[in-house]
């Protein structure tokens, strides 16, 4: 039986990840805190806090496949320490932030990456935790640089703002999508492309990414999903920044809508996922799974990104 660890497991993608992996018959153990909650049923949680010199005492043993989801330094660092020889494959689930340009539409894995001046920002401490891996690993490493990750349970609220707010009904803002574009990819196919990864041999980074489609696209789909048919208002991108509406994720911000000199963050470059096994599930059922996860926690509930209800009345207002 092939025996998987996963560093993480109790959270969204790794919890996903640790679930795709039992579904196949492999043997998972999740090493963390908890804190998220329990590992998925089939799984094995050890309860471990990674700060521990400890922590990994546990697990020290050979595996099939380690699946690396954290992007702190010192994380990436003491488990590859302690395990990069006792693993055949690793996966570190990277993201498509290292690339040191945005306004390059199609790049490709070859583009160029930010150089790692600050590990606390995001981008840098990936480029980091990926030299790390290749430096241990070898080439035994997948570096799997994913994409806009979506779907049910969703901890950043971007993409499951447009289906709720289209489900809450009344006028409904949007940004100019002329020329904009979304890839997201489904957290379900992105974790059961990592699970597969390690049987089939791939290596090396992998832009893990959705299918570019168009902003106006994914609006219509989370409309469509919602079955609304109240009136939506388009605001101009001036507007929008003068009214102190932010772009992409976070709060007063009006989620997945980029600057248009971003263009390229949207439309990475895919060729070598598609080879390499992955499969994407459609735009509609994505959409649908997400609305219905939204009325499961609520779409009323307080979010992490876009506009409150308030805060949309007052810039429509002007």
């Amino acid at each position: 039986m092939r025996q998987v660890l996963v560093l993480g497991g109790t959270a969204w993608l790794g919890r996903a990840v640790a679930a795709h992996a039992v579904a196949q018959g492999a043997e998972v153990t999740c090493l963390a805190r908890g804190e998220s909650g329990d590992a998925p049923r089939g799984a094995r949680l050890i309860r471990a806090d990674r700060q521990d010199p400890t922590a990994y005492d546990a697990v020290r043993r050979d595996w099939d496949e380690v699946v690396e989801l954290s992007w702190d330094p010192g994380f990436v660092a003491s488990a590859l320490d302690s395990l990069a020889d006792h693993a055949a494959h690793w996966t570190l689930v990277s993201s498509v932030s290292v690339y040191a340009r945005s306004d390059a539409p199609f790049a490709d894995e070859t583009a160029e990456l930010v150089e790692p001046a600050d590990l606390e920002q995001y981008a840098d401490a990936k480029v980091h935790a990926e030299r790390l891996t290749s430096t241990a690993v070898g080439e035994r490493a997948l570096l799997a640089r994913a994409g806009l990750i979506v779907g049910p349970g969703d901890p950043t609220d971007r993409y499951g703002y447009w289906p709720a707010r289209f489900a809450r009904g009344g006028r409904v803002l949007v940004p100019d999508a002329t020329d904009r574009w979304v890839q997201a990819i489904d957290v379900d196919d992105l974790a059961a492309w990592i699970v597969s990864a390690g049987p089939a041999g791939i290596t090396g980074p992998v832009n893990a990414v959705g299918e570019a489609l168009p902003l106006a696209a994914v609006l219509a789909s989370a409309r469509d999903a919602a079955a609304a048919d109240g009136e939506t208002v388009v605001v101009e991108d001036d507007v929008l920044t003068a009214r102190g509406v932010a772009f992409w994720a976070g709060p007063r911000s009006l989620p997945l809508w980029l600057p248009r000199d971003a263009d390229g963050f949207a439309r990475r470059g895919d060729s070598m996922f598609v080879a390499s096994g992955g499969r994407r599930r459609s735009l509609s059922e994505t959409m649908r799974r997400t609305l219905r996860d939204e009325r499961e926690r609520g779409i009323d509930r307080p979010r992490r990104a876009g506009l409150t209800p308030a805060e949309e009345t007052e810039v429509l207002a002007g």
